[in-house]
């Protein structure tokens, strides 16, 4: 009977072993529903927290304490939701949920996107790092982002629709 059992799990191994990562994140989509993936953060995030302290540092050396509080206010609660809440959800609906801070909301349903490129580009997006994808959806739509796993963002989103094309720059 023992004998049965572990043959029976070695079976069952190597079946598990033979999925490929696609089908593996395909069918924990299904179970799971929504998967999100935090956006990757680069040294661009960090930039206006450097500017943020330089200037609350002058400003308290030269006595305006209330000037540098109210910057600090003012950047932390512009900044600071972007920083913690920019992510990129594929909901089990079939749809790609854009999210950065109070600002971007963006729904797009997989169905109609169209293709994923890398880029480089450095245009205001709801992205934290210029290691980003864009994401091309309907006609003339596009969106640039930059989830922390790309690959099994893009795999995840090309077993929702295959019909996605990725093009890899090597650049």
């Amino acid at each position: 009977m023992v004998a049965v059992t572990v043959a029976a799990g070695v079976v069952a191994a190597d079946r598990a072993v033979k999925l490929n990562l696609k089908a593996v994140l395909y069918i924990y989509s299904m179970v799971a529903g929504d998967v999100i993936y935090p956006s990757k953060k680069g040294i661009v995030v960090y930039i206006p927290i450097v500017i943020l302290a330089v200037v609350v540092g002058v400003s308290i050396i030269m006595g305006d304490y209330w000037g540098s509080i109210f910057c600090a206010v003012v950047v932390l609660v512009v900044v600071g939701p972007m920083i913690l809440n920019t992510n990129y959800t594929i909901k089990g609906d079939g749809s790609l949920k854009v999210r950065c801070g109070f600002f971007v909301n963006i729904i797009i349903d997989i169905s109609s996107i169209r293709k994923i490129e890398a880029t480089k580009s450095v245009l205001s997006s709801p992205a934290l790092s210029l290691d980003r994808l864009e994401v091309f959806y309907n006609k003339f739509d596009s969106v640039i982002i930059s989830p922390q796993n790309k690959e099994e963002f893009i795999a995840q989103l090309q077993n929702i629709n295959p019909a996605i094309e990725y093009i890899k720059k090597t650049s």
